[in-house]
């Protein structure tokens, strides 16, 4: 692999954790701050360890959805899901959640999972579906991460 294989990208927000958790743990909010998730769809009310949603992302003129699967919510400390393509594991994104003096500090990550057989594939698939090469993919990913971080602090600190 060119590129690392987990990035990360941290803001200050004026808010709990508790309630910065509340809103990010609620994925049907990601399209008030993602630059390219557009809307979530999921059966459950509740996002805990298991719970599948199906994402829906846009960027320029390309349009595609991702399955997804909750694997960590601790309450006010961090949230996390994986997502995949055709079954094939694409990334795990999380957020991490720190009380500070004044407000909160958010940390969104996000791991690289195409790795094994299935890499070439889902690097591909990543390719035709988002319209951004492979060794792209960390820089893009950084890049939308302020600017998630930035609107979720705006959309908060407003509130």
């Amino acid at each position: 692999m060119n590129h690392p294989a987990r990035v990360e990208e941290s803001i200050l927000v004026t808010a709990s954790a508790e309630s910065a958790y509340r809103a990010v743990s609620n994925v049907r909010r990601m399209g008030e701050w993602s630059p390219e998730c557009v809307g979530v769809w999921s059966r459950s009310q509740r996002f805990e360890p298991g719970t599948r949603f199906i994402g829906w992302n846009r960027k320029r003129v390309w349009f595609w959805f991702t399955s997804c699967t909750v694997v960590r919510a601790e309450h006010a400390r961090d949230f996390a899901f994986t997502v995949s393509t055709f079954g094939m594991p694409v990334a795990l994104w999380g957020y991490r959640f720190e009380e500070q003096d004044s407000g909160c500090l958010v940390t969104e990550y996000w791991e690289d999972l195409r790795t094994g057989r299935s890499a070439p594939a889902a690097k591909l698939l990543g390719l035709v579906f988002t319209g951004t090469p492979p060794k792209r993919r960390t820089a893009v990913n950084q890049e939308g991460m302020r600017a998630t971080l930035a609107r979720f602090k705006a959309v908060m600190e407003r509130a």
